[in-house]
């Protein structure tokens, strides 16, 4: 079985990041979508409420599941006997700040990463592009699943629905 992990902070999980999910989920038979705890950060969504969006969001894709973890992803890995990471590029800055730990978890771990270009309509869309835009008023609605979206208004309104 071929099995694959998409890591992320997914604060929140955007459309691109979906559209990398479902490519990821056509070509592997398992795909592990990695919500990655940073102690160090507090996103907007707490890891239970982003991990939920996410599995609500994939819900559709029967080769999806979400985890956590918090440490190093090589580790991850290791202990699921998982050889292969994806990863979405957006563009060559991406791909330039993706290729050294790339190469560093190969060599840590024997890890391979793909990676993904995403769709050119969500090349420029970033979690924390879409939570600016958001608490400025602006529409970030294209950007998100709708149950994302309206979660992500009441969060910015104080209120907590997931």
């Amino acid at each position: 079985m071929s099995s694959a992990v998409i890591p992320g902070s997914f604060d929140p999980f955007t459309r691109g990041h979906r559209y990398v999910v479902e490519r990821a989920a056509s070509a592997f038979d398992e795909i592990v979508v990695v919500v990655v705890v940073n102690p160090n950060k507090h996103g907007l969504f707490s890891i239970d409420e982003r991990i939920a969006l996410i599995e609500e969001d994939c819900a559709d894709l029967p080769n999806v599941r979400v985890d956590r973890w918090t440490g190093l992803l090589v580790d991850y890995l290791t202990e699921h006997r998982i050889a292969t990471l994806v990863k979405g590029l957006r563009s060559g800055v991406d791909f330039d700040y993706e290729l050294p730990m790339a190469q560093m978890n190969r060599e840590l771990a024997d890890v391979e990463t793909v990676f993904m270009i995403t769709d050119p309509r969500f090349a420029h869309v970033s979690s924390s592009l879409v939570k600016e835009v958001a608490k400025l008023g602006g529409d970030a609605s294209p950007y998100l699943s709708p149950h994302i979206h309206s979660r992500l208004l009441a969060v910015l309104a104080g209120e907590r629905t997931v």
